[in-house]
């Protein structure tokens, strides 16, 4: 740490990089590779929109269109017009340079940089994500540059003479650096492994919906388990210690970590007592909706206005929940209507069984049944029971429809449905009552 911080030594290093560029690189035959390299980026730069547009046609050629790799590696094609009219503008100064009899060793430096970065491009294009697939691409280059110039060994040493031991345990920087590439593209191997075992599991159709979610969820889990591990592993850590490391989790997790792990553990009880599943109509408090995901600490509970509620899977567990859908999807809903005491119920009951029945939702076994519940104070109480088989698709436009159709009969048939009434008692006094009526006046009067 003292030699860092001595100013001269930076001045060392100065004057060591002024003399190898001195030497390796400010020579004529380098120069003049450097400028013609230079002079080759002048017709990538002009012909790369018109390679580009002829290169984006492949992405509405029709034999490609069913192959989504095909498809990833056309989208990626036009963004590379510049490097492939560069390289390929050099691999022609090359082969000029090799029948001159001109030295080429920088033409061809430069030439297997971009080939590297092309190759490099195009097999990071089957990553489905462009952030992972630029970061490999980025990585994977940097490893083909350093290798190609030779610099490859004298970097690790160096980032490995960088290091802090704990007693047996060292740590470097090239460790550190070792051991993150690795965990990413373990990782990344790991959910695409998932991903593939989930889509084979979702073709397995003797298995439920729970269980297939389950199954999946644990997968995945174990994969990333052991990616991490072999992670671990490439940094030099022992797994044994990894149990002292289980035991400070397992106290935190006592303390800090109660309800998250409750989720958790509340999730794995709801896939294997199949209590719900993706795609139930459940409701729980005042949310009700249908259920577009099982997470390991919550669940998706899609509504009908398009909200969706992210609820904690411990509540599934311990509140009352209805689920519409749980052994049976069939579903009765009831809905009061009201006549009037002058209409005669006999026919009304009939035309509501009949506006019920039109319904295409509505079940023609068991029909539907209309029942007198009671002489109300305004209205003759009737109750229309209907039995659907799809809750998923909702119950307040079935019922809105079947009410239409009983307004469509009763208009017809004349039957009335009455307004709230009341009735008004004075109660008698020994003071007459006396009664003012006043007239509004009209606008534009002044009497």
């Amino acid at each position: 740490m003292e030699q860092l911080s001595n100013p001269d030594i930076y001045l060392q290093w100065l004057e060591q990089a002024i003399a190898w560029i001195s030497a390796n690189v400010l020579l004529v035959p380098i120069l003049i590779q450097i400028a013609a390299c230079l002079l080759a980026t002048i017709p990538a730069f002009l012909l790369r929109g018109r390679l580009a547009s002829l290169l984006a046609r492949l992405q509405d050629w029709k034999p490609l269109l069913p192959y989504a790799g095909f498809r990833r590696f056309a989208l990626v094609l036009p963004s590379l017009a510049f490097p492939l009219i560069f390289v390929m503008a050099i691999w022609l100064l090359d082969a000029i340079a090799i029948q001159a009899g001109y030295r080429h060793n920088i033409i061809r430096l430069v030439a297997s940089l971009l080939n590297a970065w092309i190759v490099i491009r195009l097999a990071a294009a089957i990553v489905n994500d462009p952030v992972w697939s630029r970061t490999i691409a980025t990585v994977a280059w940097t490893l083909a540059a350093l290798n190609i110039v030779g610099w490859l060994e004298p970097s690790i040493a160096i980032l490995d003479g960088h290091a802090i031991e704990f007693g047996e345990f060292r740590i470097s920087i090239y460790g550190i650096i070792k051991a993150v590439l690795s965990l990413a593209v373990l990782l990344w191997v790991a959910s695409f492994a998932s991903r593939l075992f989930e889509q084979r599991i979702r073709k397995v159709h003797h298995l439920t919906p729970s269980v297939q979610v389950l199954m999946a969820k644990l997968l995945k889990l174990v994969l990333l388990s052991i990616a991490v591990l072999f992670a671990l592993s490439t940094m030099g850590v022992d797994l044994t210690a990894l149990a002292v490391f289980g035991g400070a989790v397992g106290v935190g997790i006592g303390f800090g970590l109660q309800r998250i792990f409750a989720n958790l553990i509340s999730g794995v009880i709801l896939l294997l007592d199949r209590s719900i599943k993706p795609g139930d109509v459940i409701a729980i408090g005042d949310t009700f909706g249908w259920i577009q995901s099982l997470g390991a600490r919550y669940t998706a509970v899609r509504t009908r206005d398009g909200t969706e509620f992210l609820i904690p899977n411990e509540d599934l567990i311990t509140n009352q929940v209805e689920n519409w859908s749980h052994s049976d999807v069939k579903l009765r809903l009831k809905v009061p209507v009201g006549i009037s005491y002058n209409c005669d119920p006999h026919l009304a009951i009939k035309l509501c069984n009949e506006a019920a029945a039109k319904c295409p939702r509505v079940q023609e076994n068991p029909g539907p049944n209309t029942l007198m519940r009671g002489f109300g104070d305004n209205s003759v109480d009737l109750e229309i029971r209907f039995w659907i088989n799809d809750p998923q698709n909702g119950r307040g436009n079935v019922i809105s429809e079947v009410l239409l159709n009983v307004w469509d009969a009763f208009i017809e048939h004349n039957i009335e449905i009455p307004f709230p009434q009341r009735d008004l008692h004075l109660r008698s006094s020994d003071e007459p009552i006396r009664v003012e009526m006043t007239h509004a006046k009209s606008p534009g009067r002044n009497d």
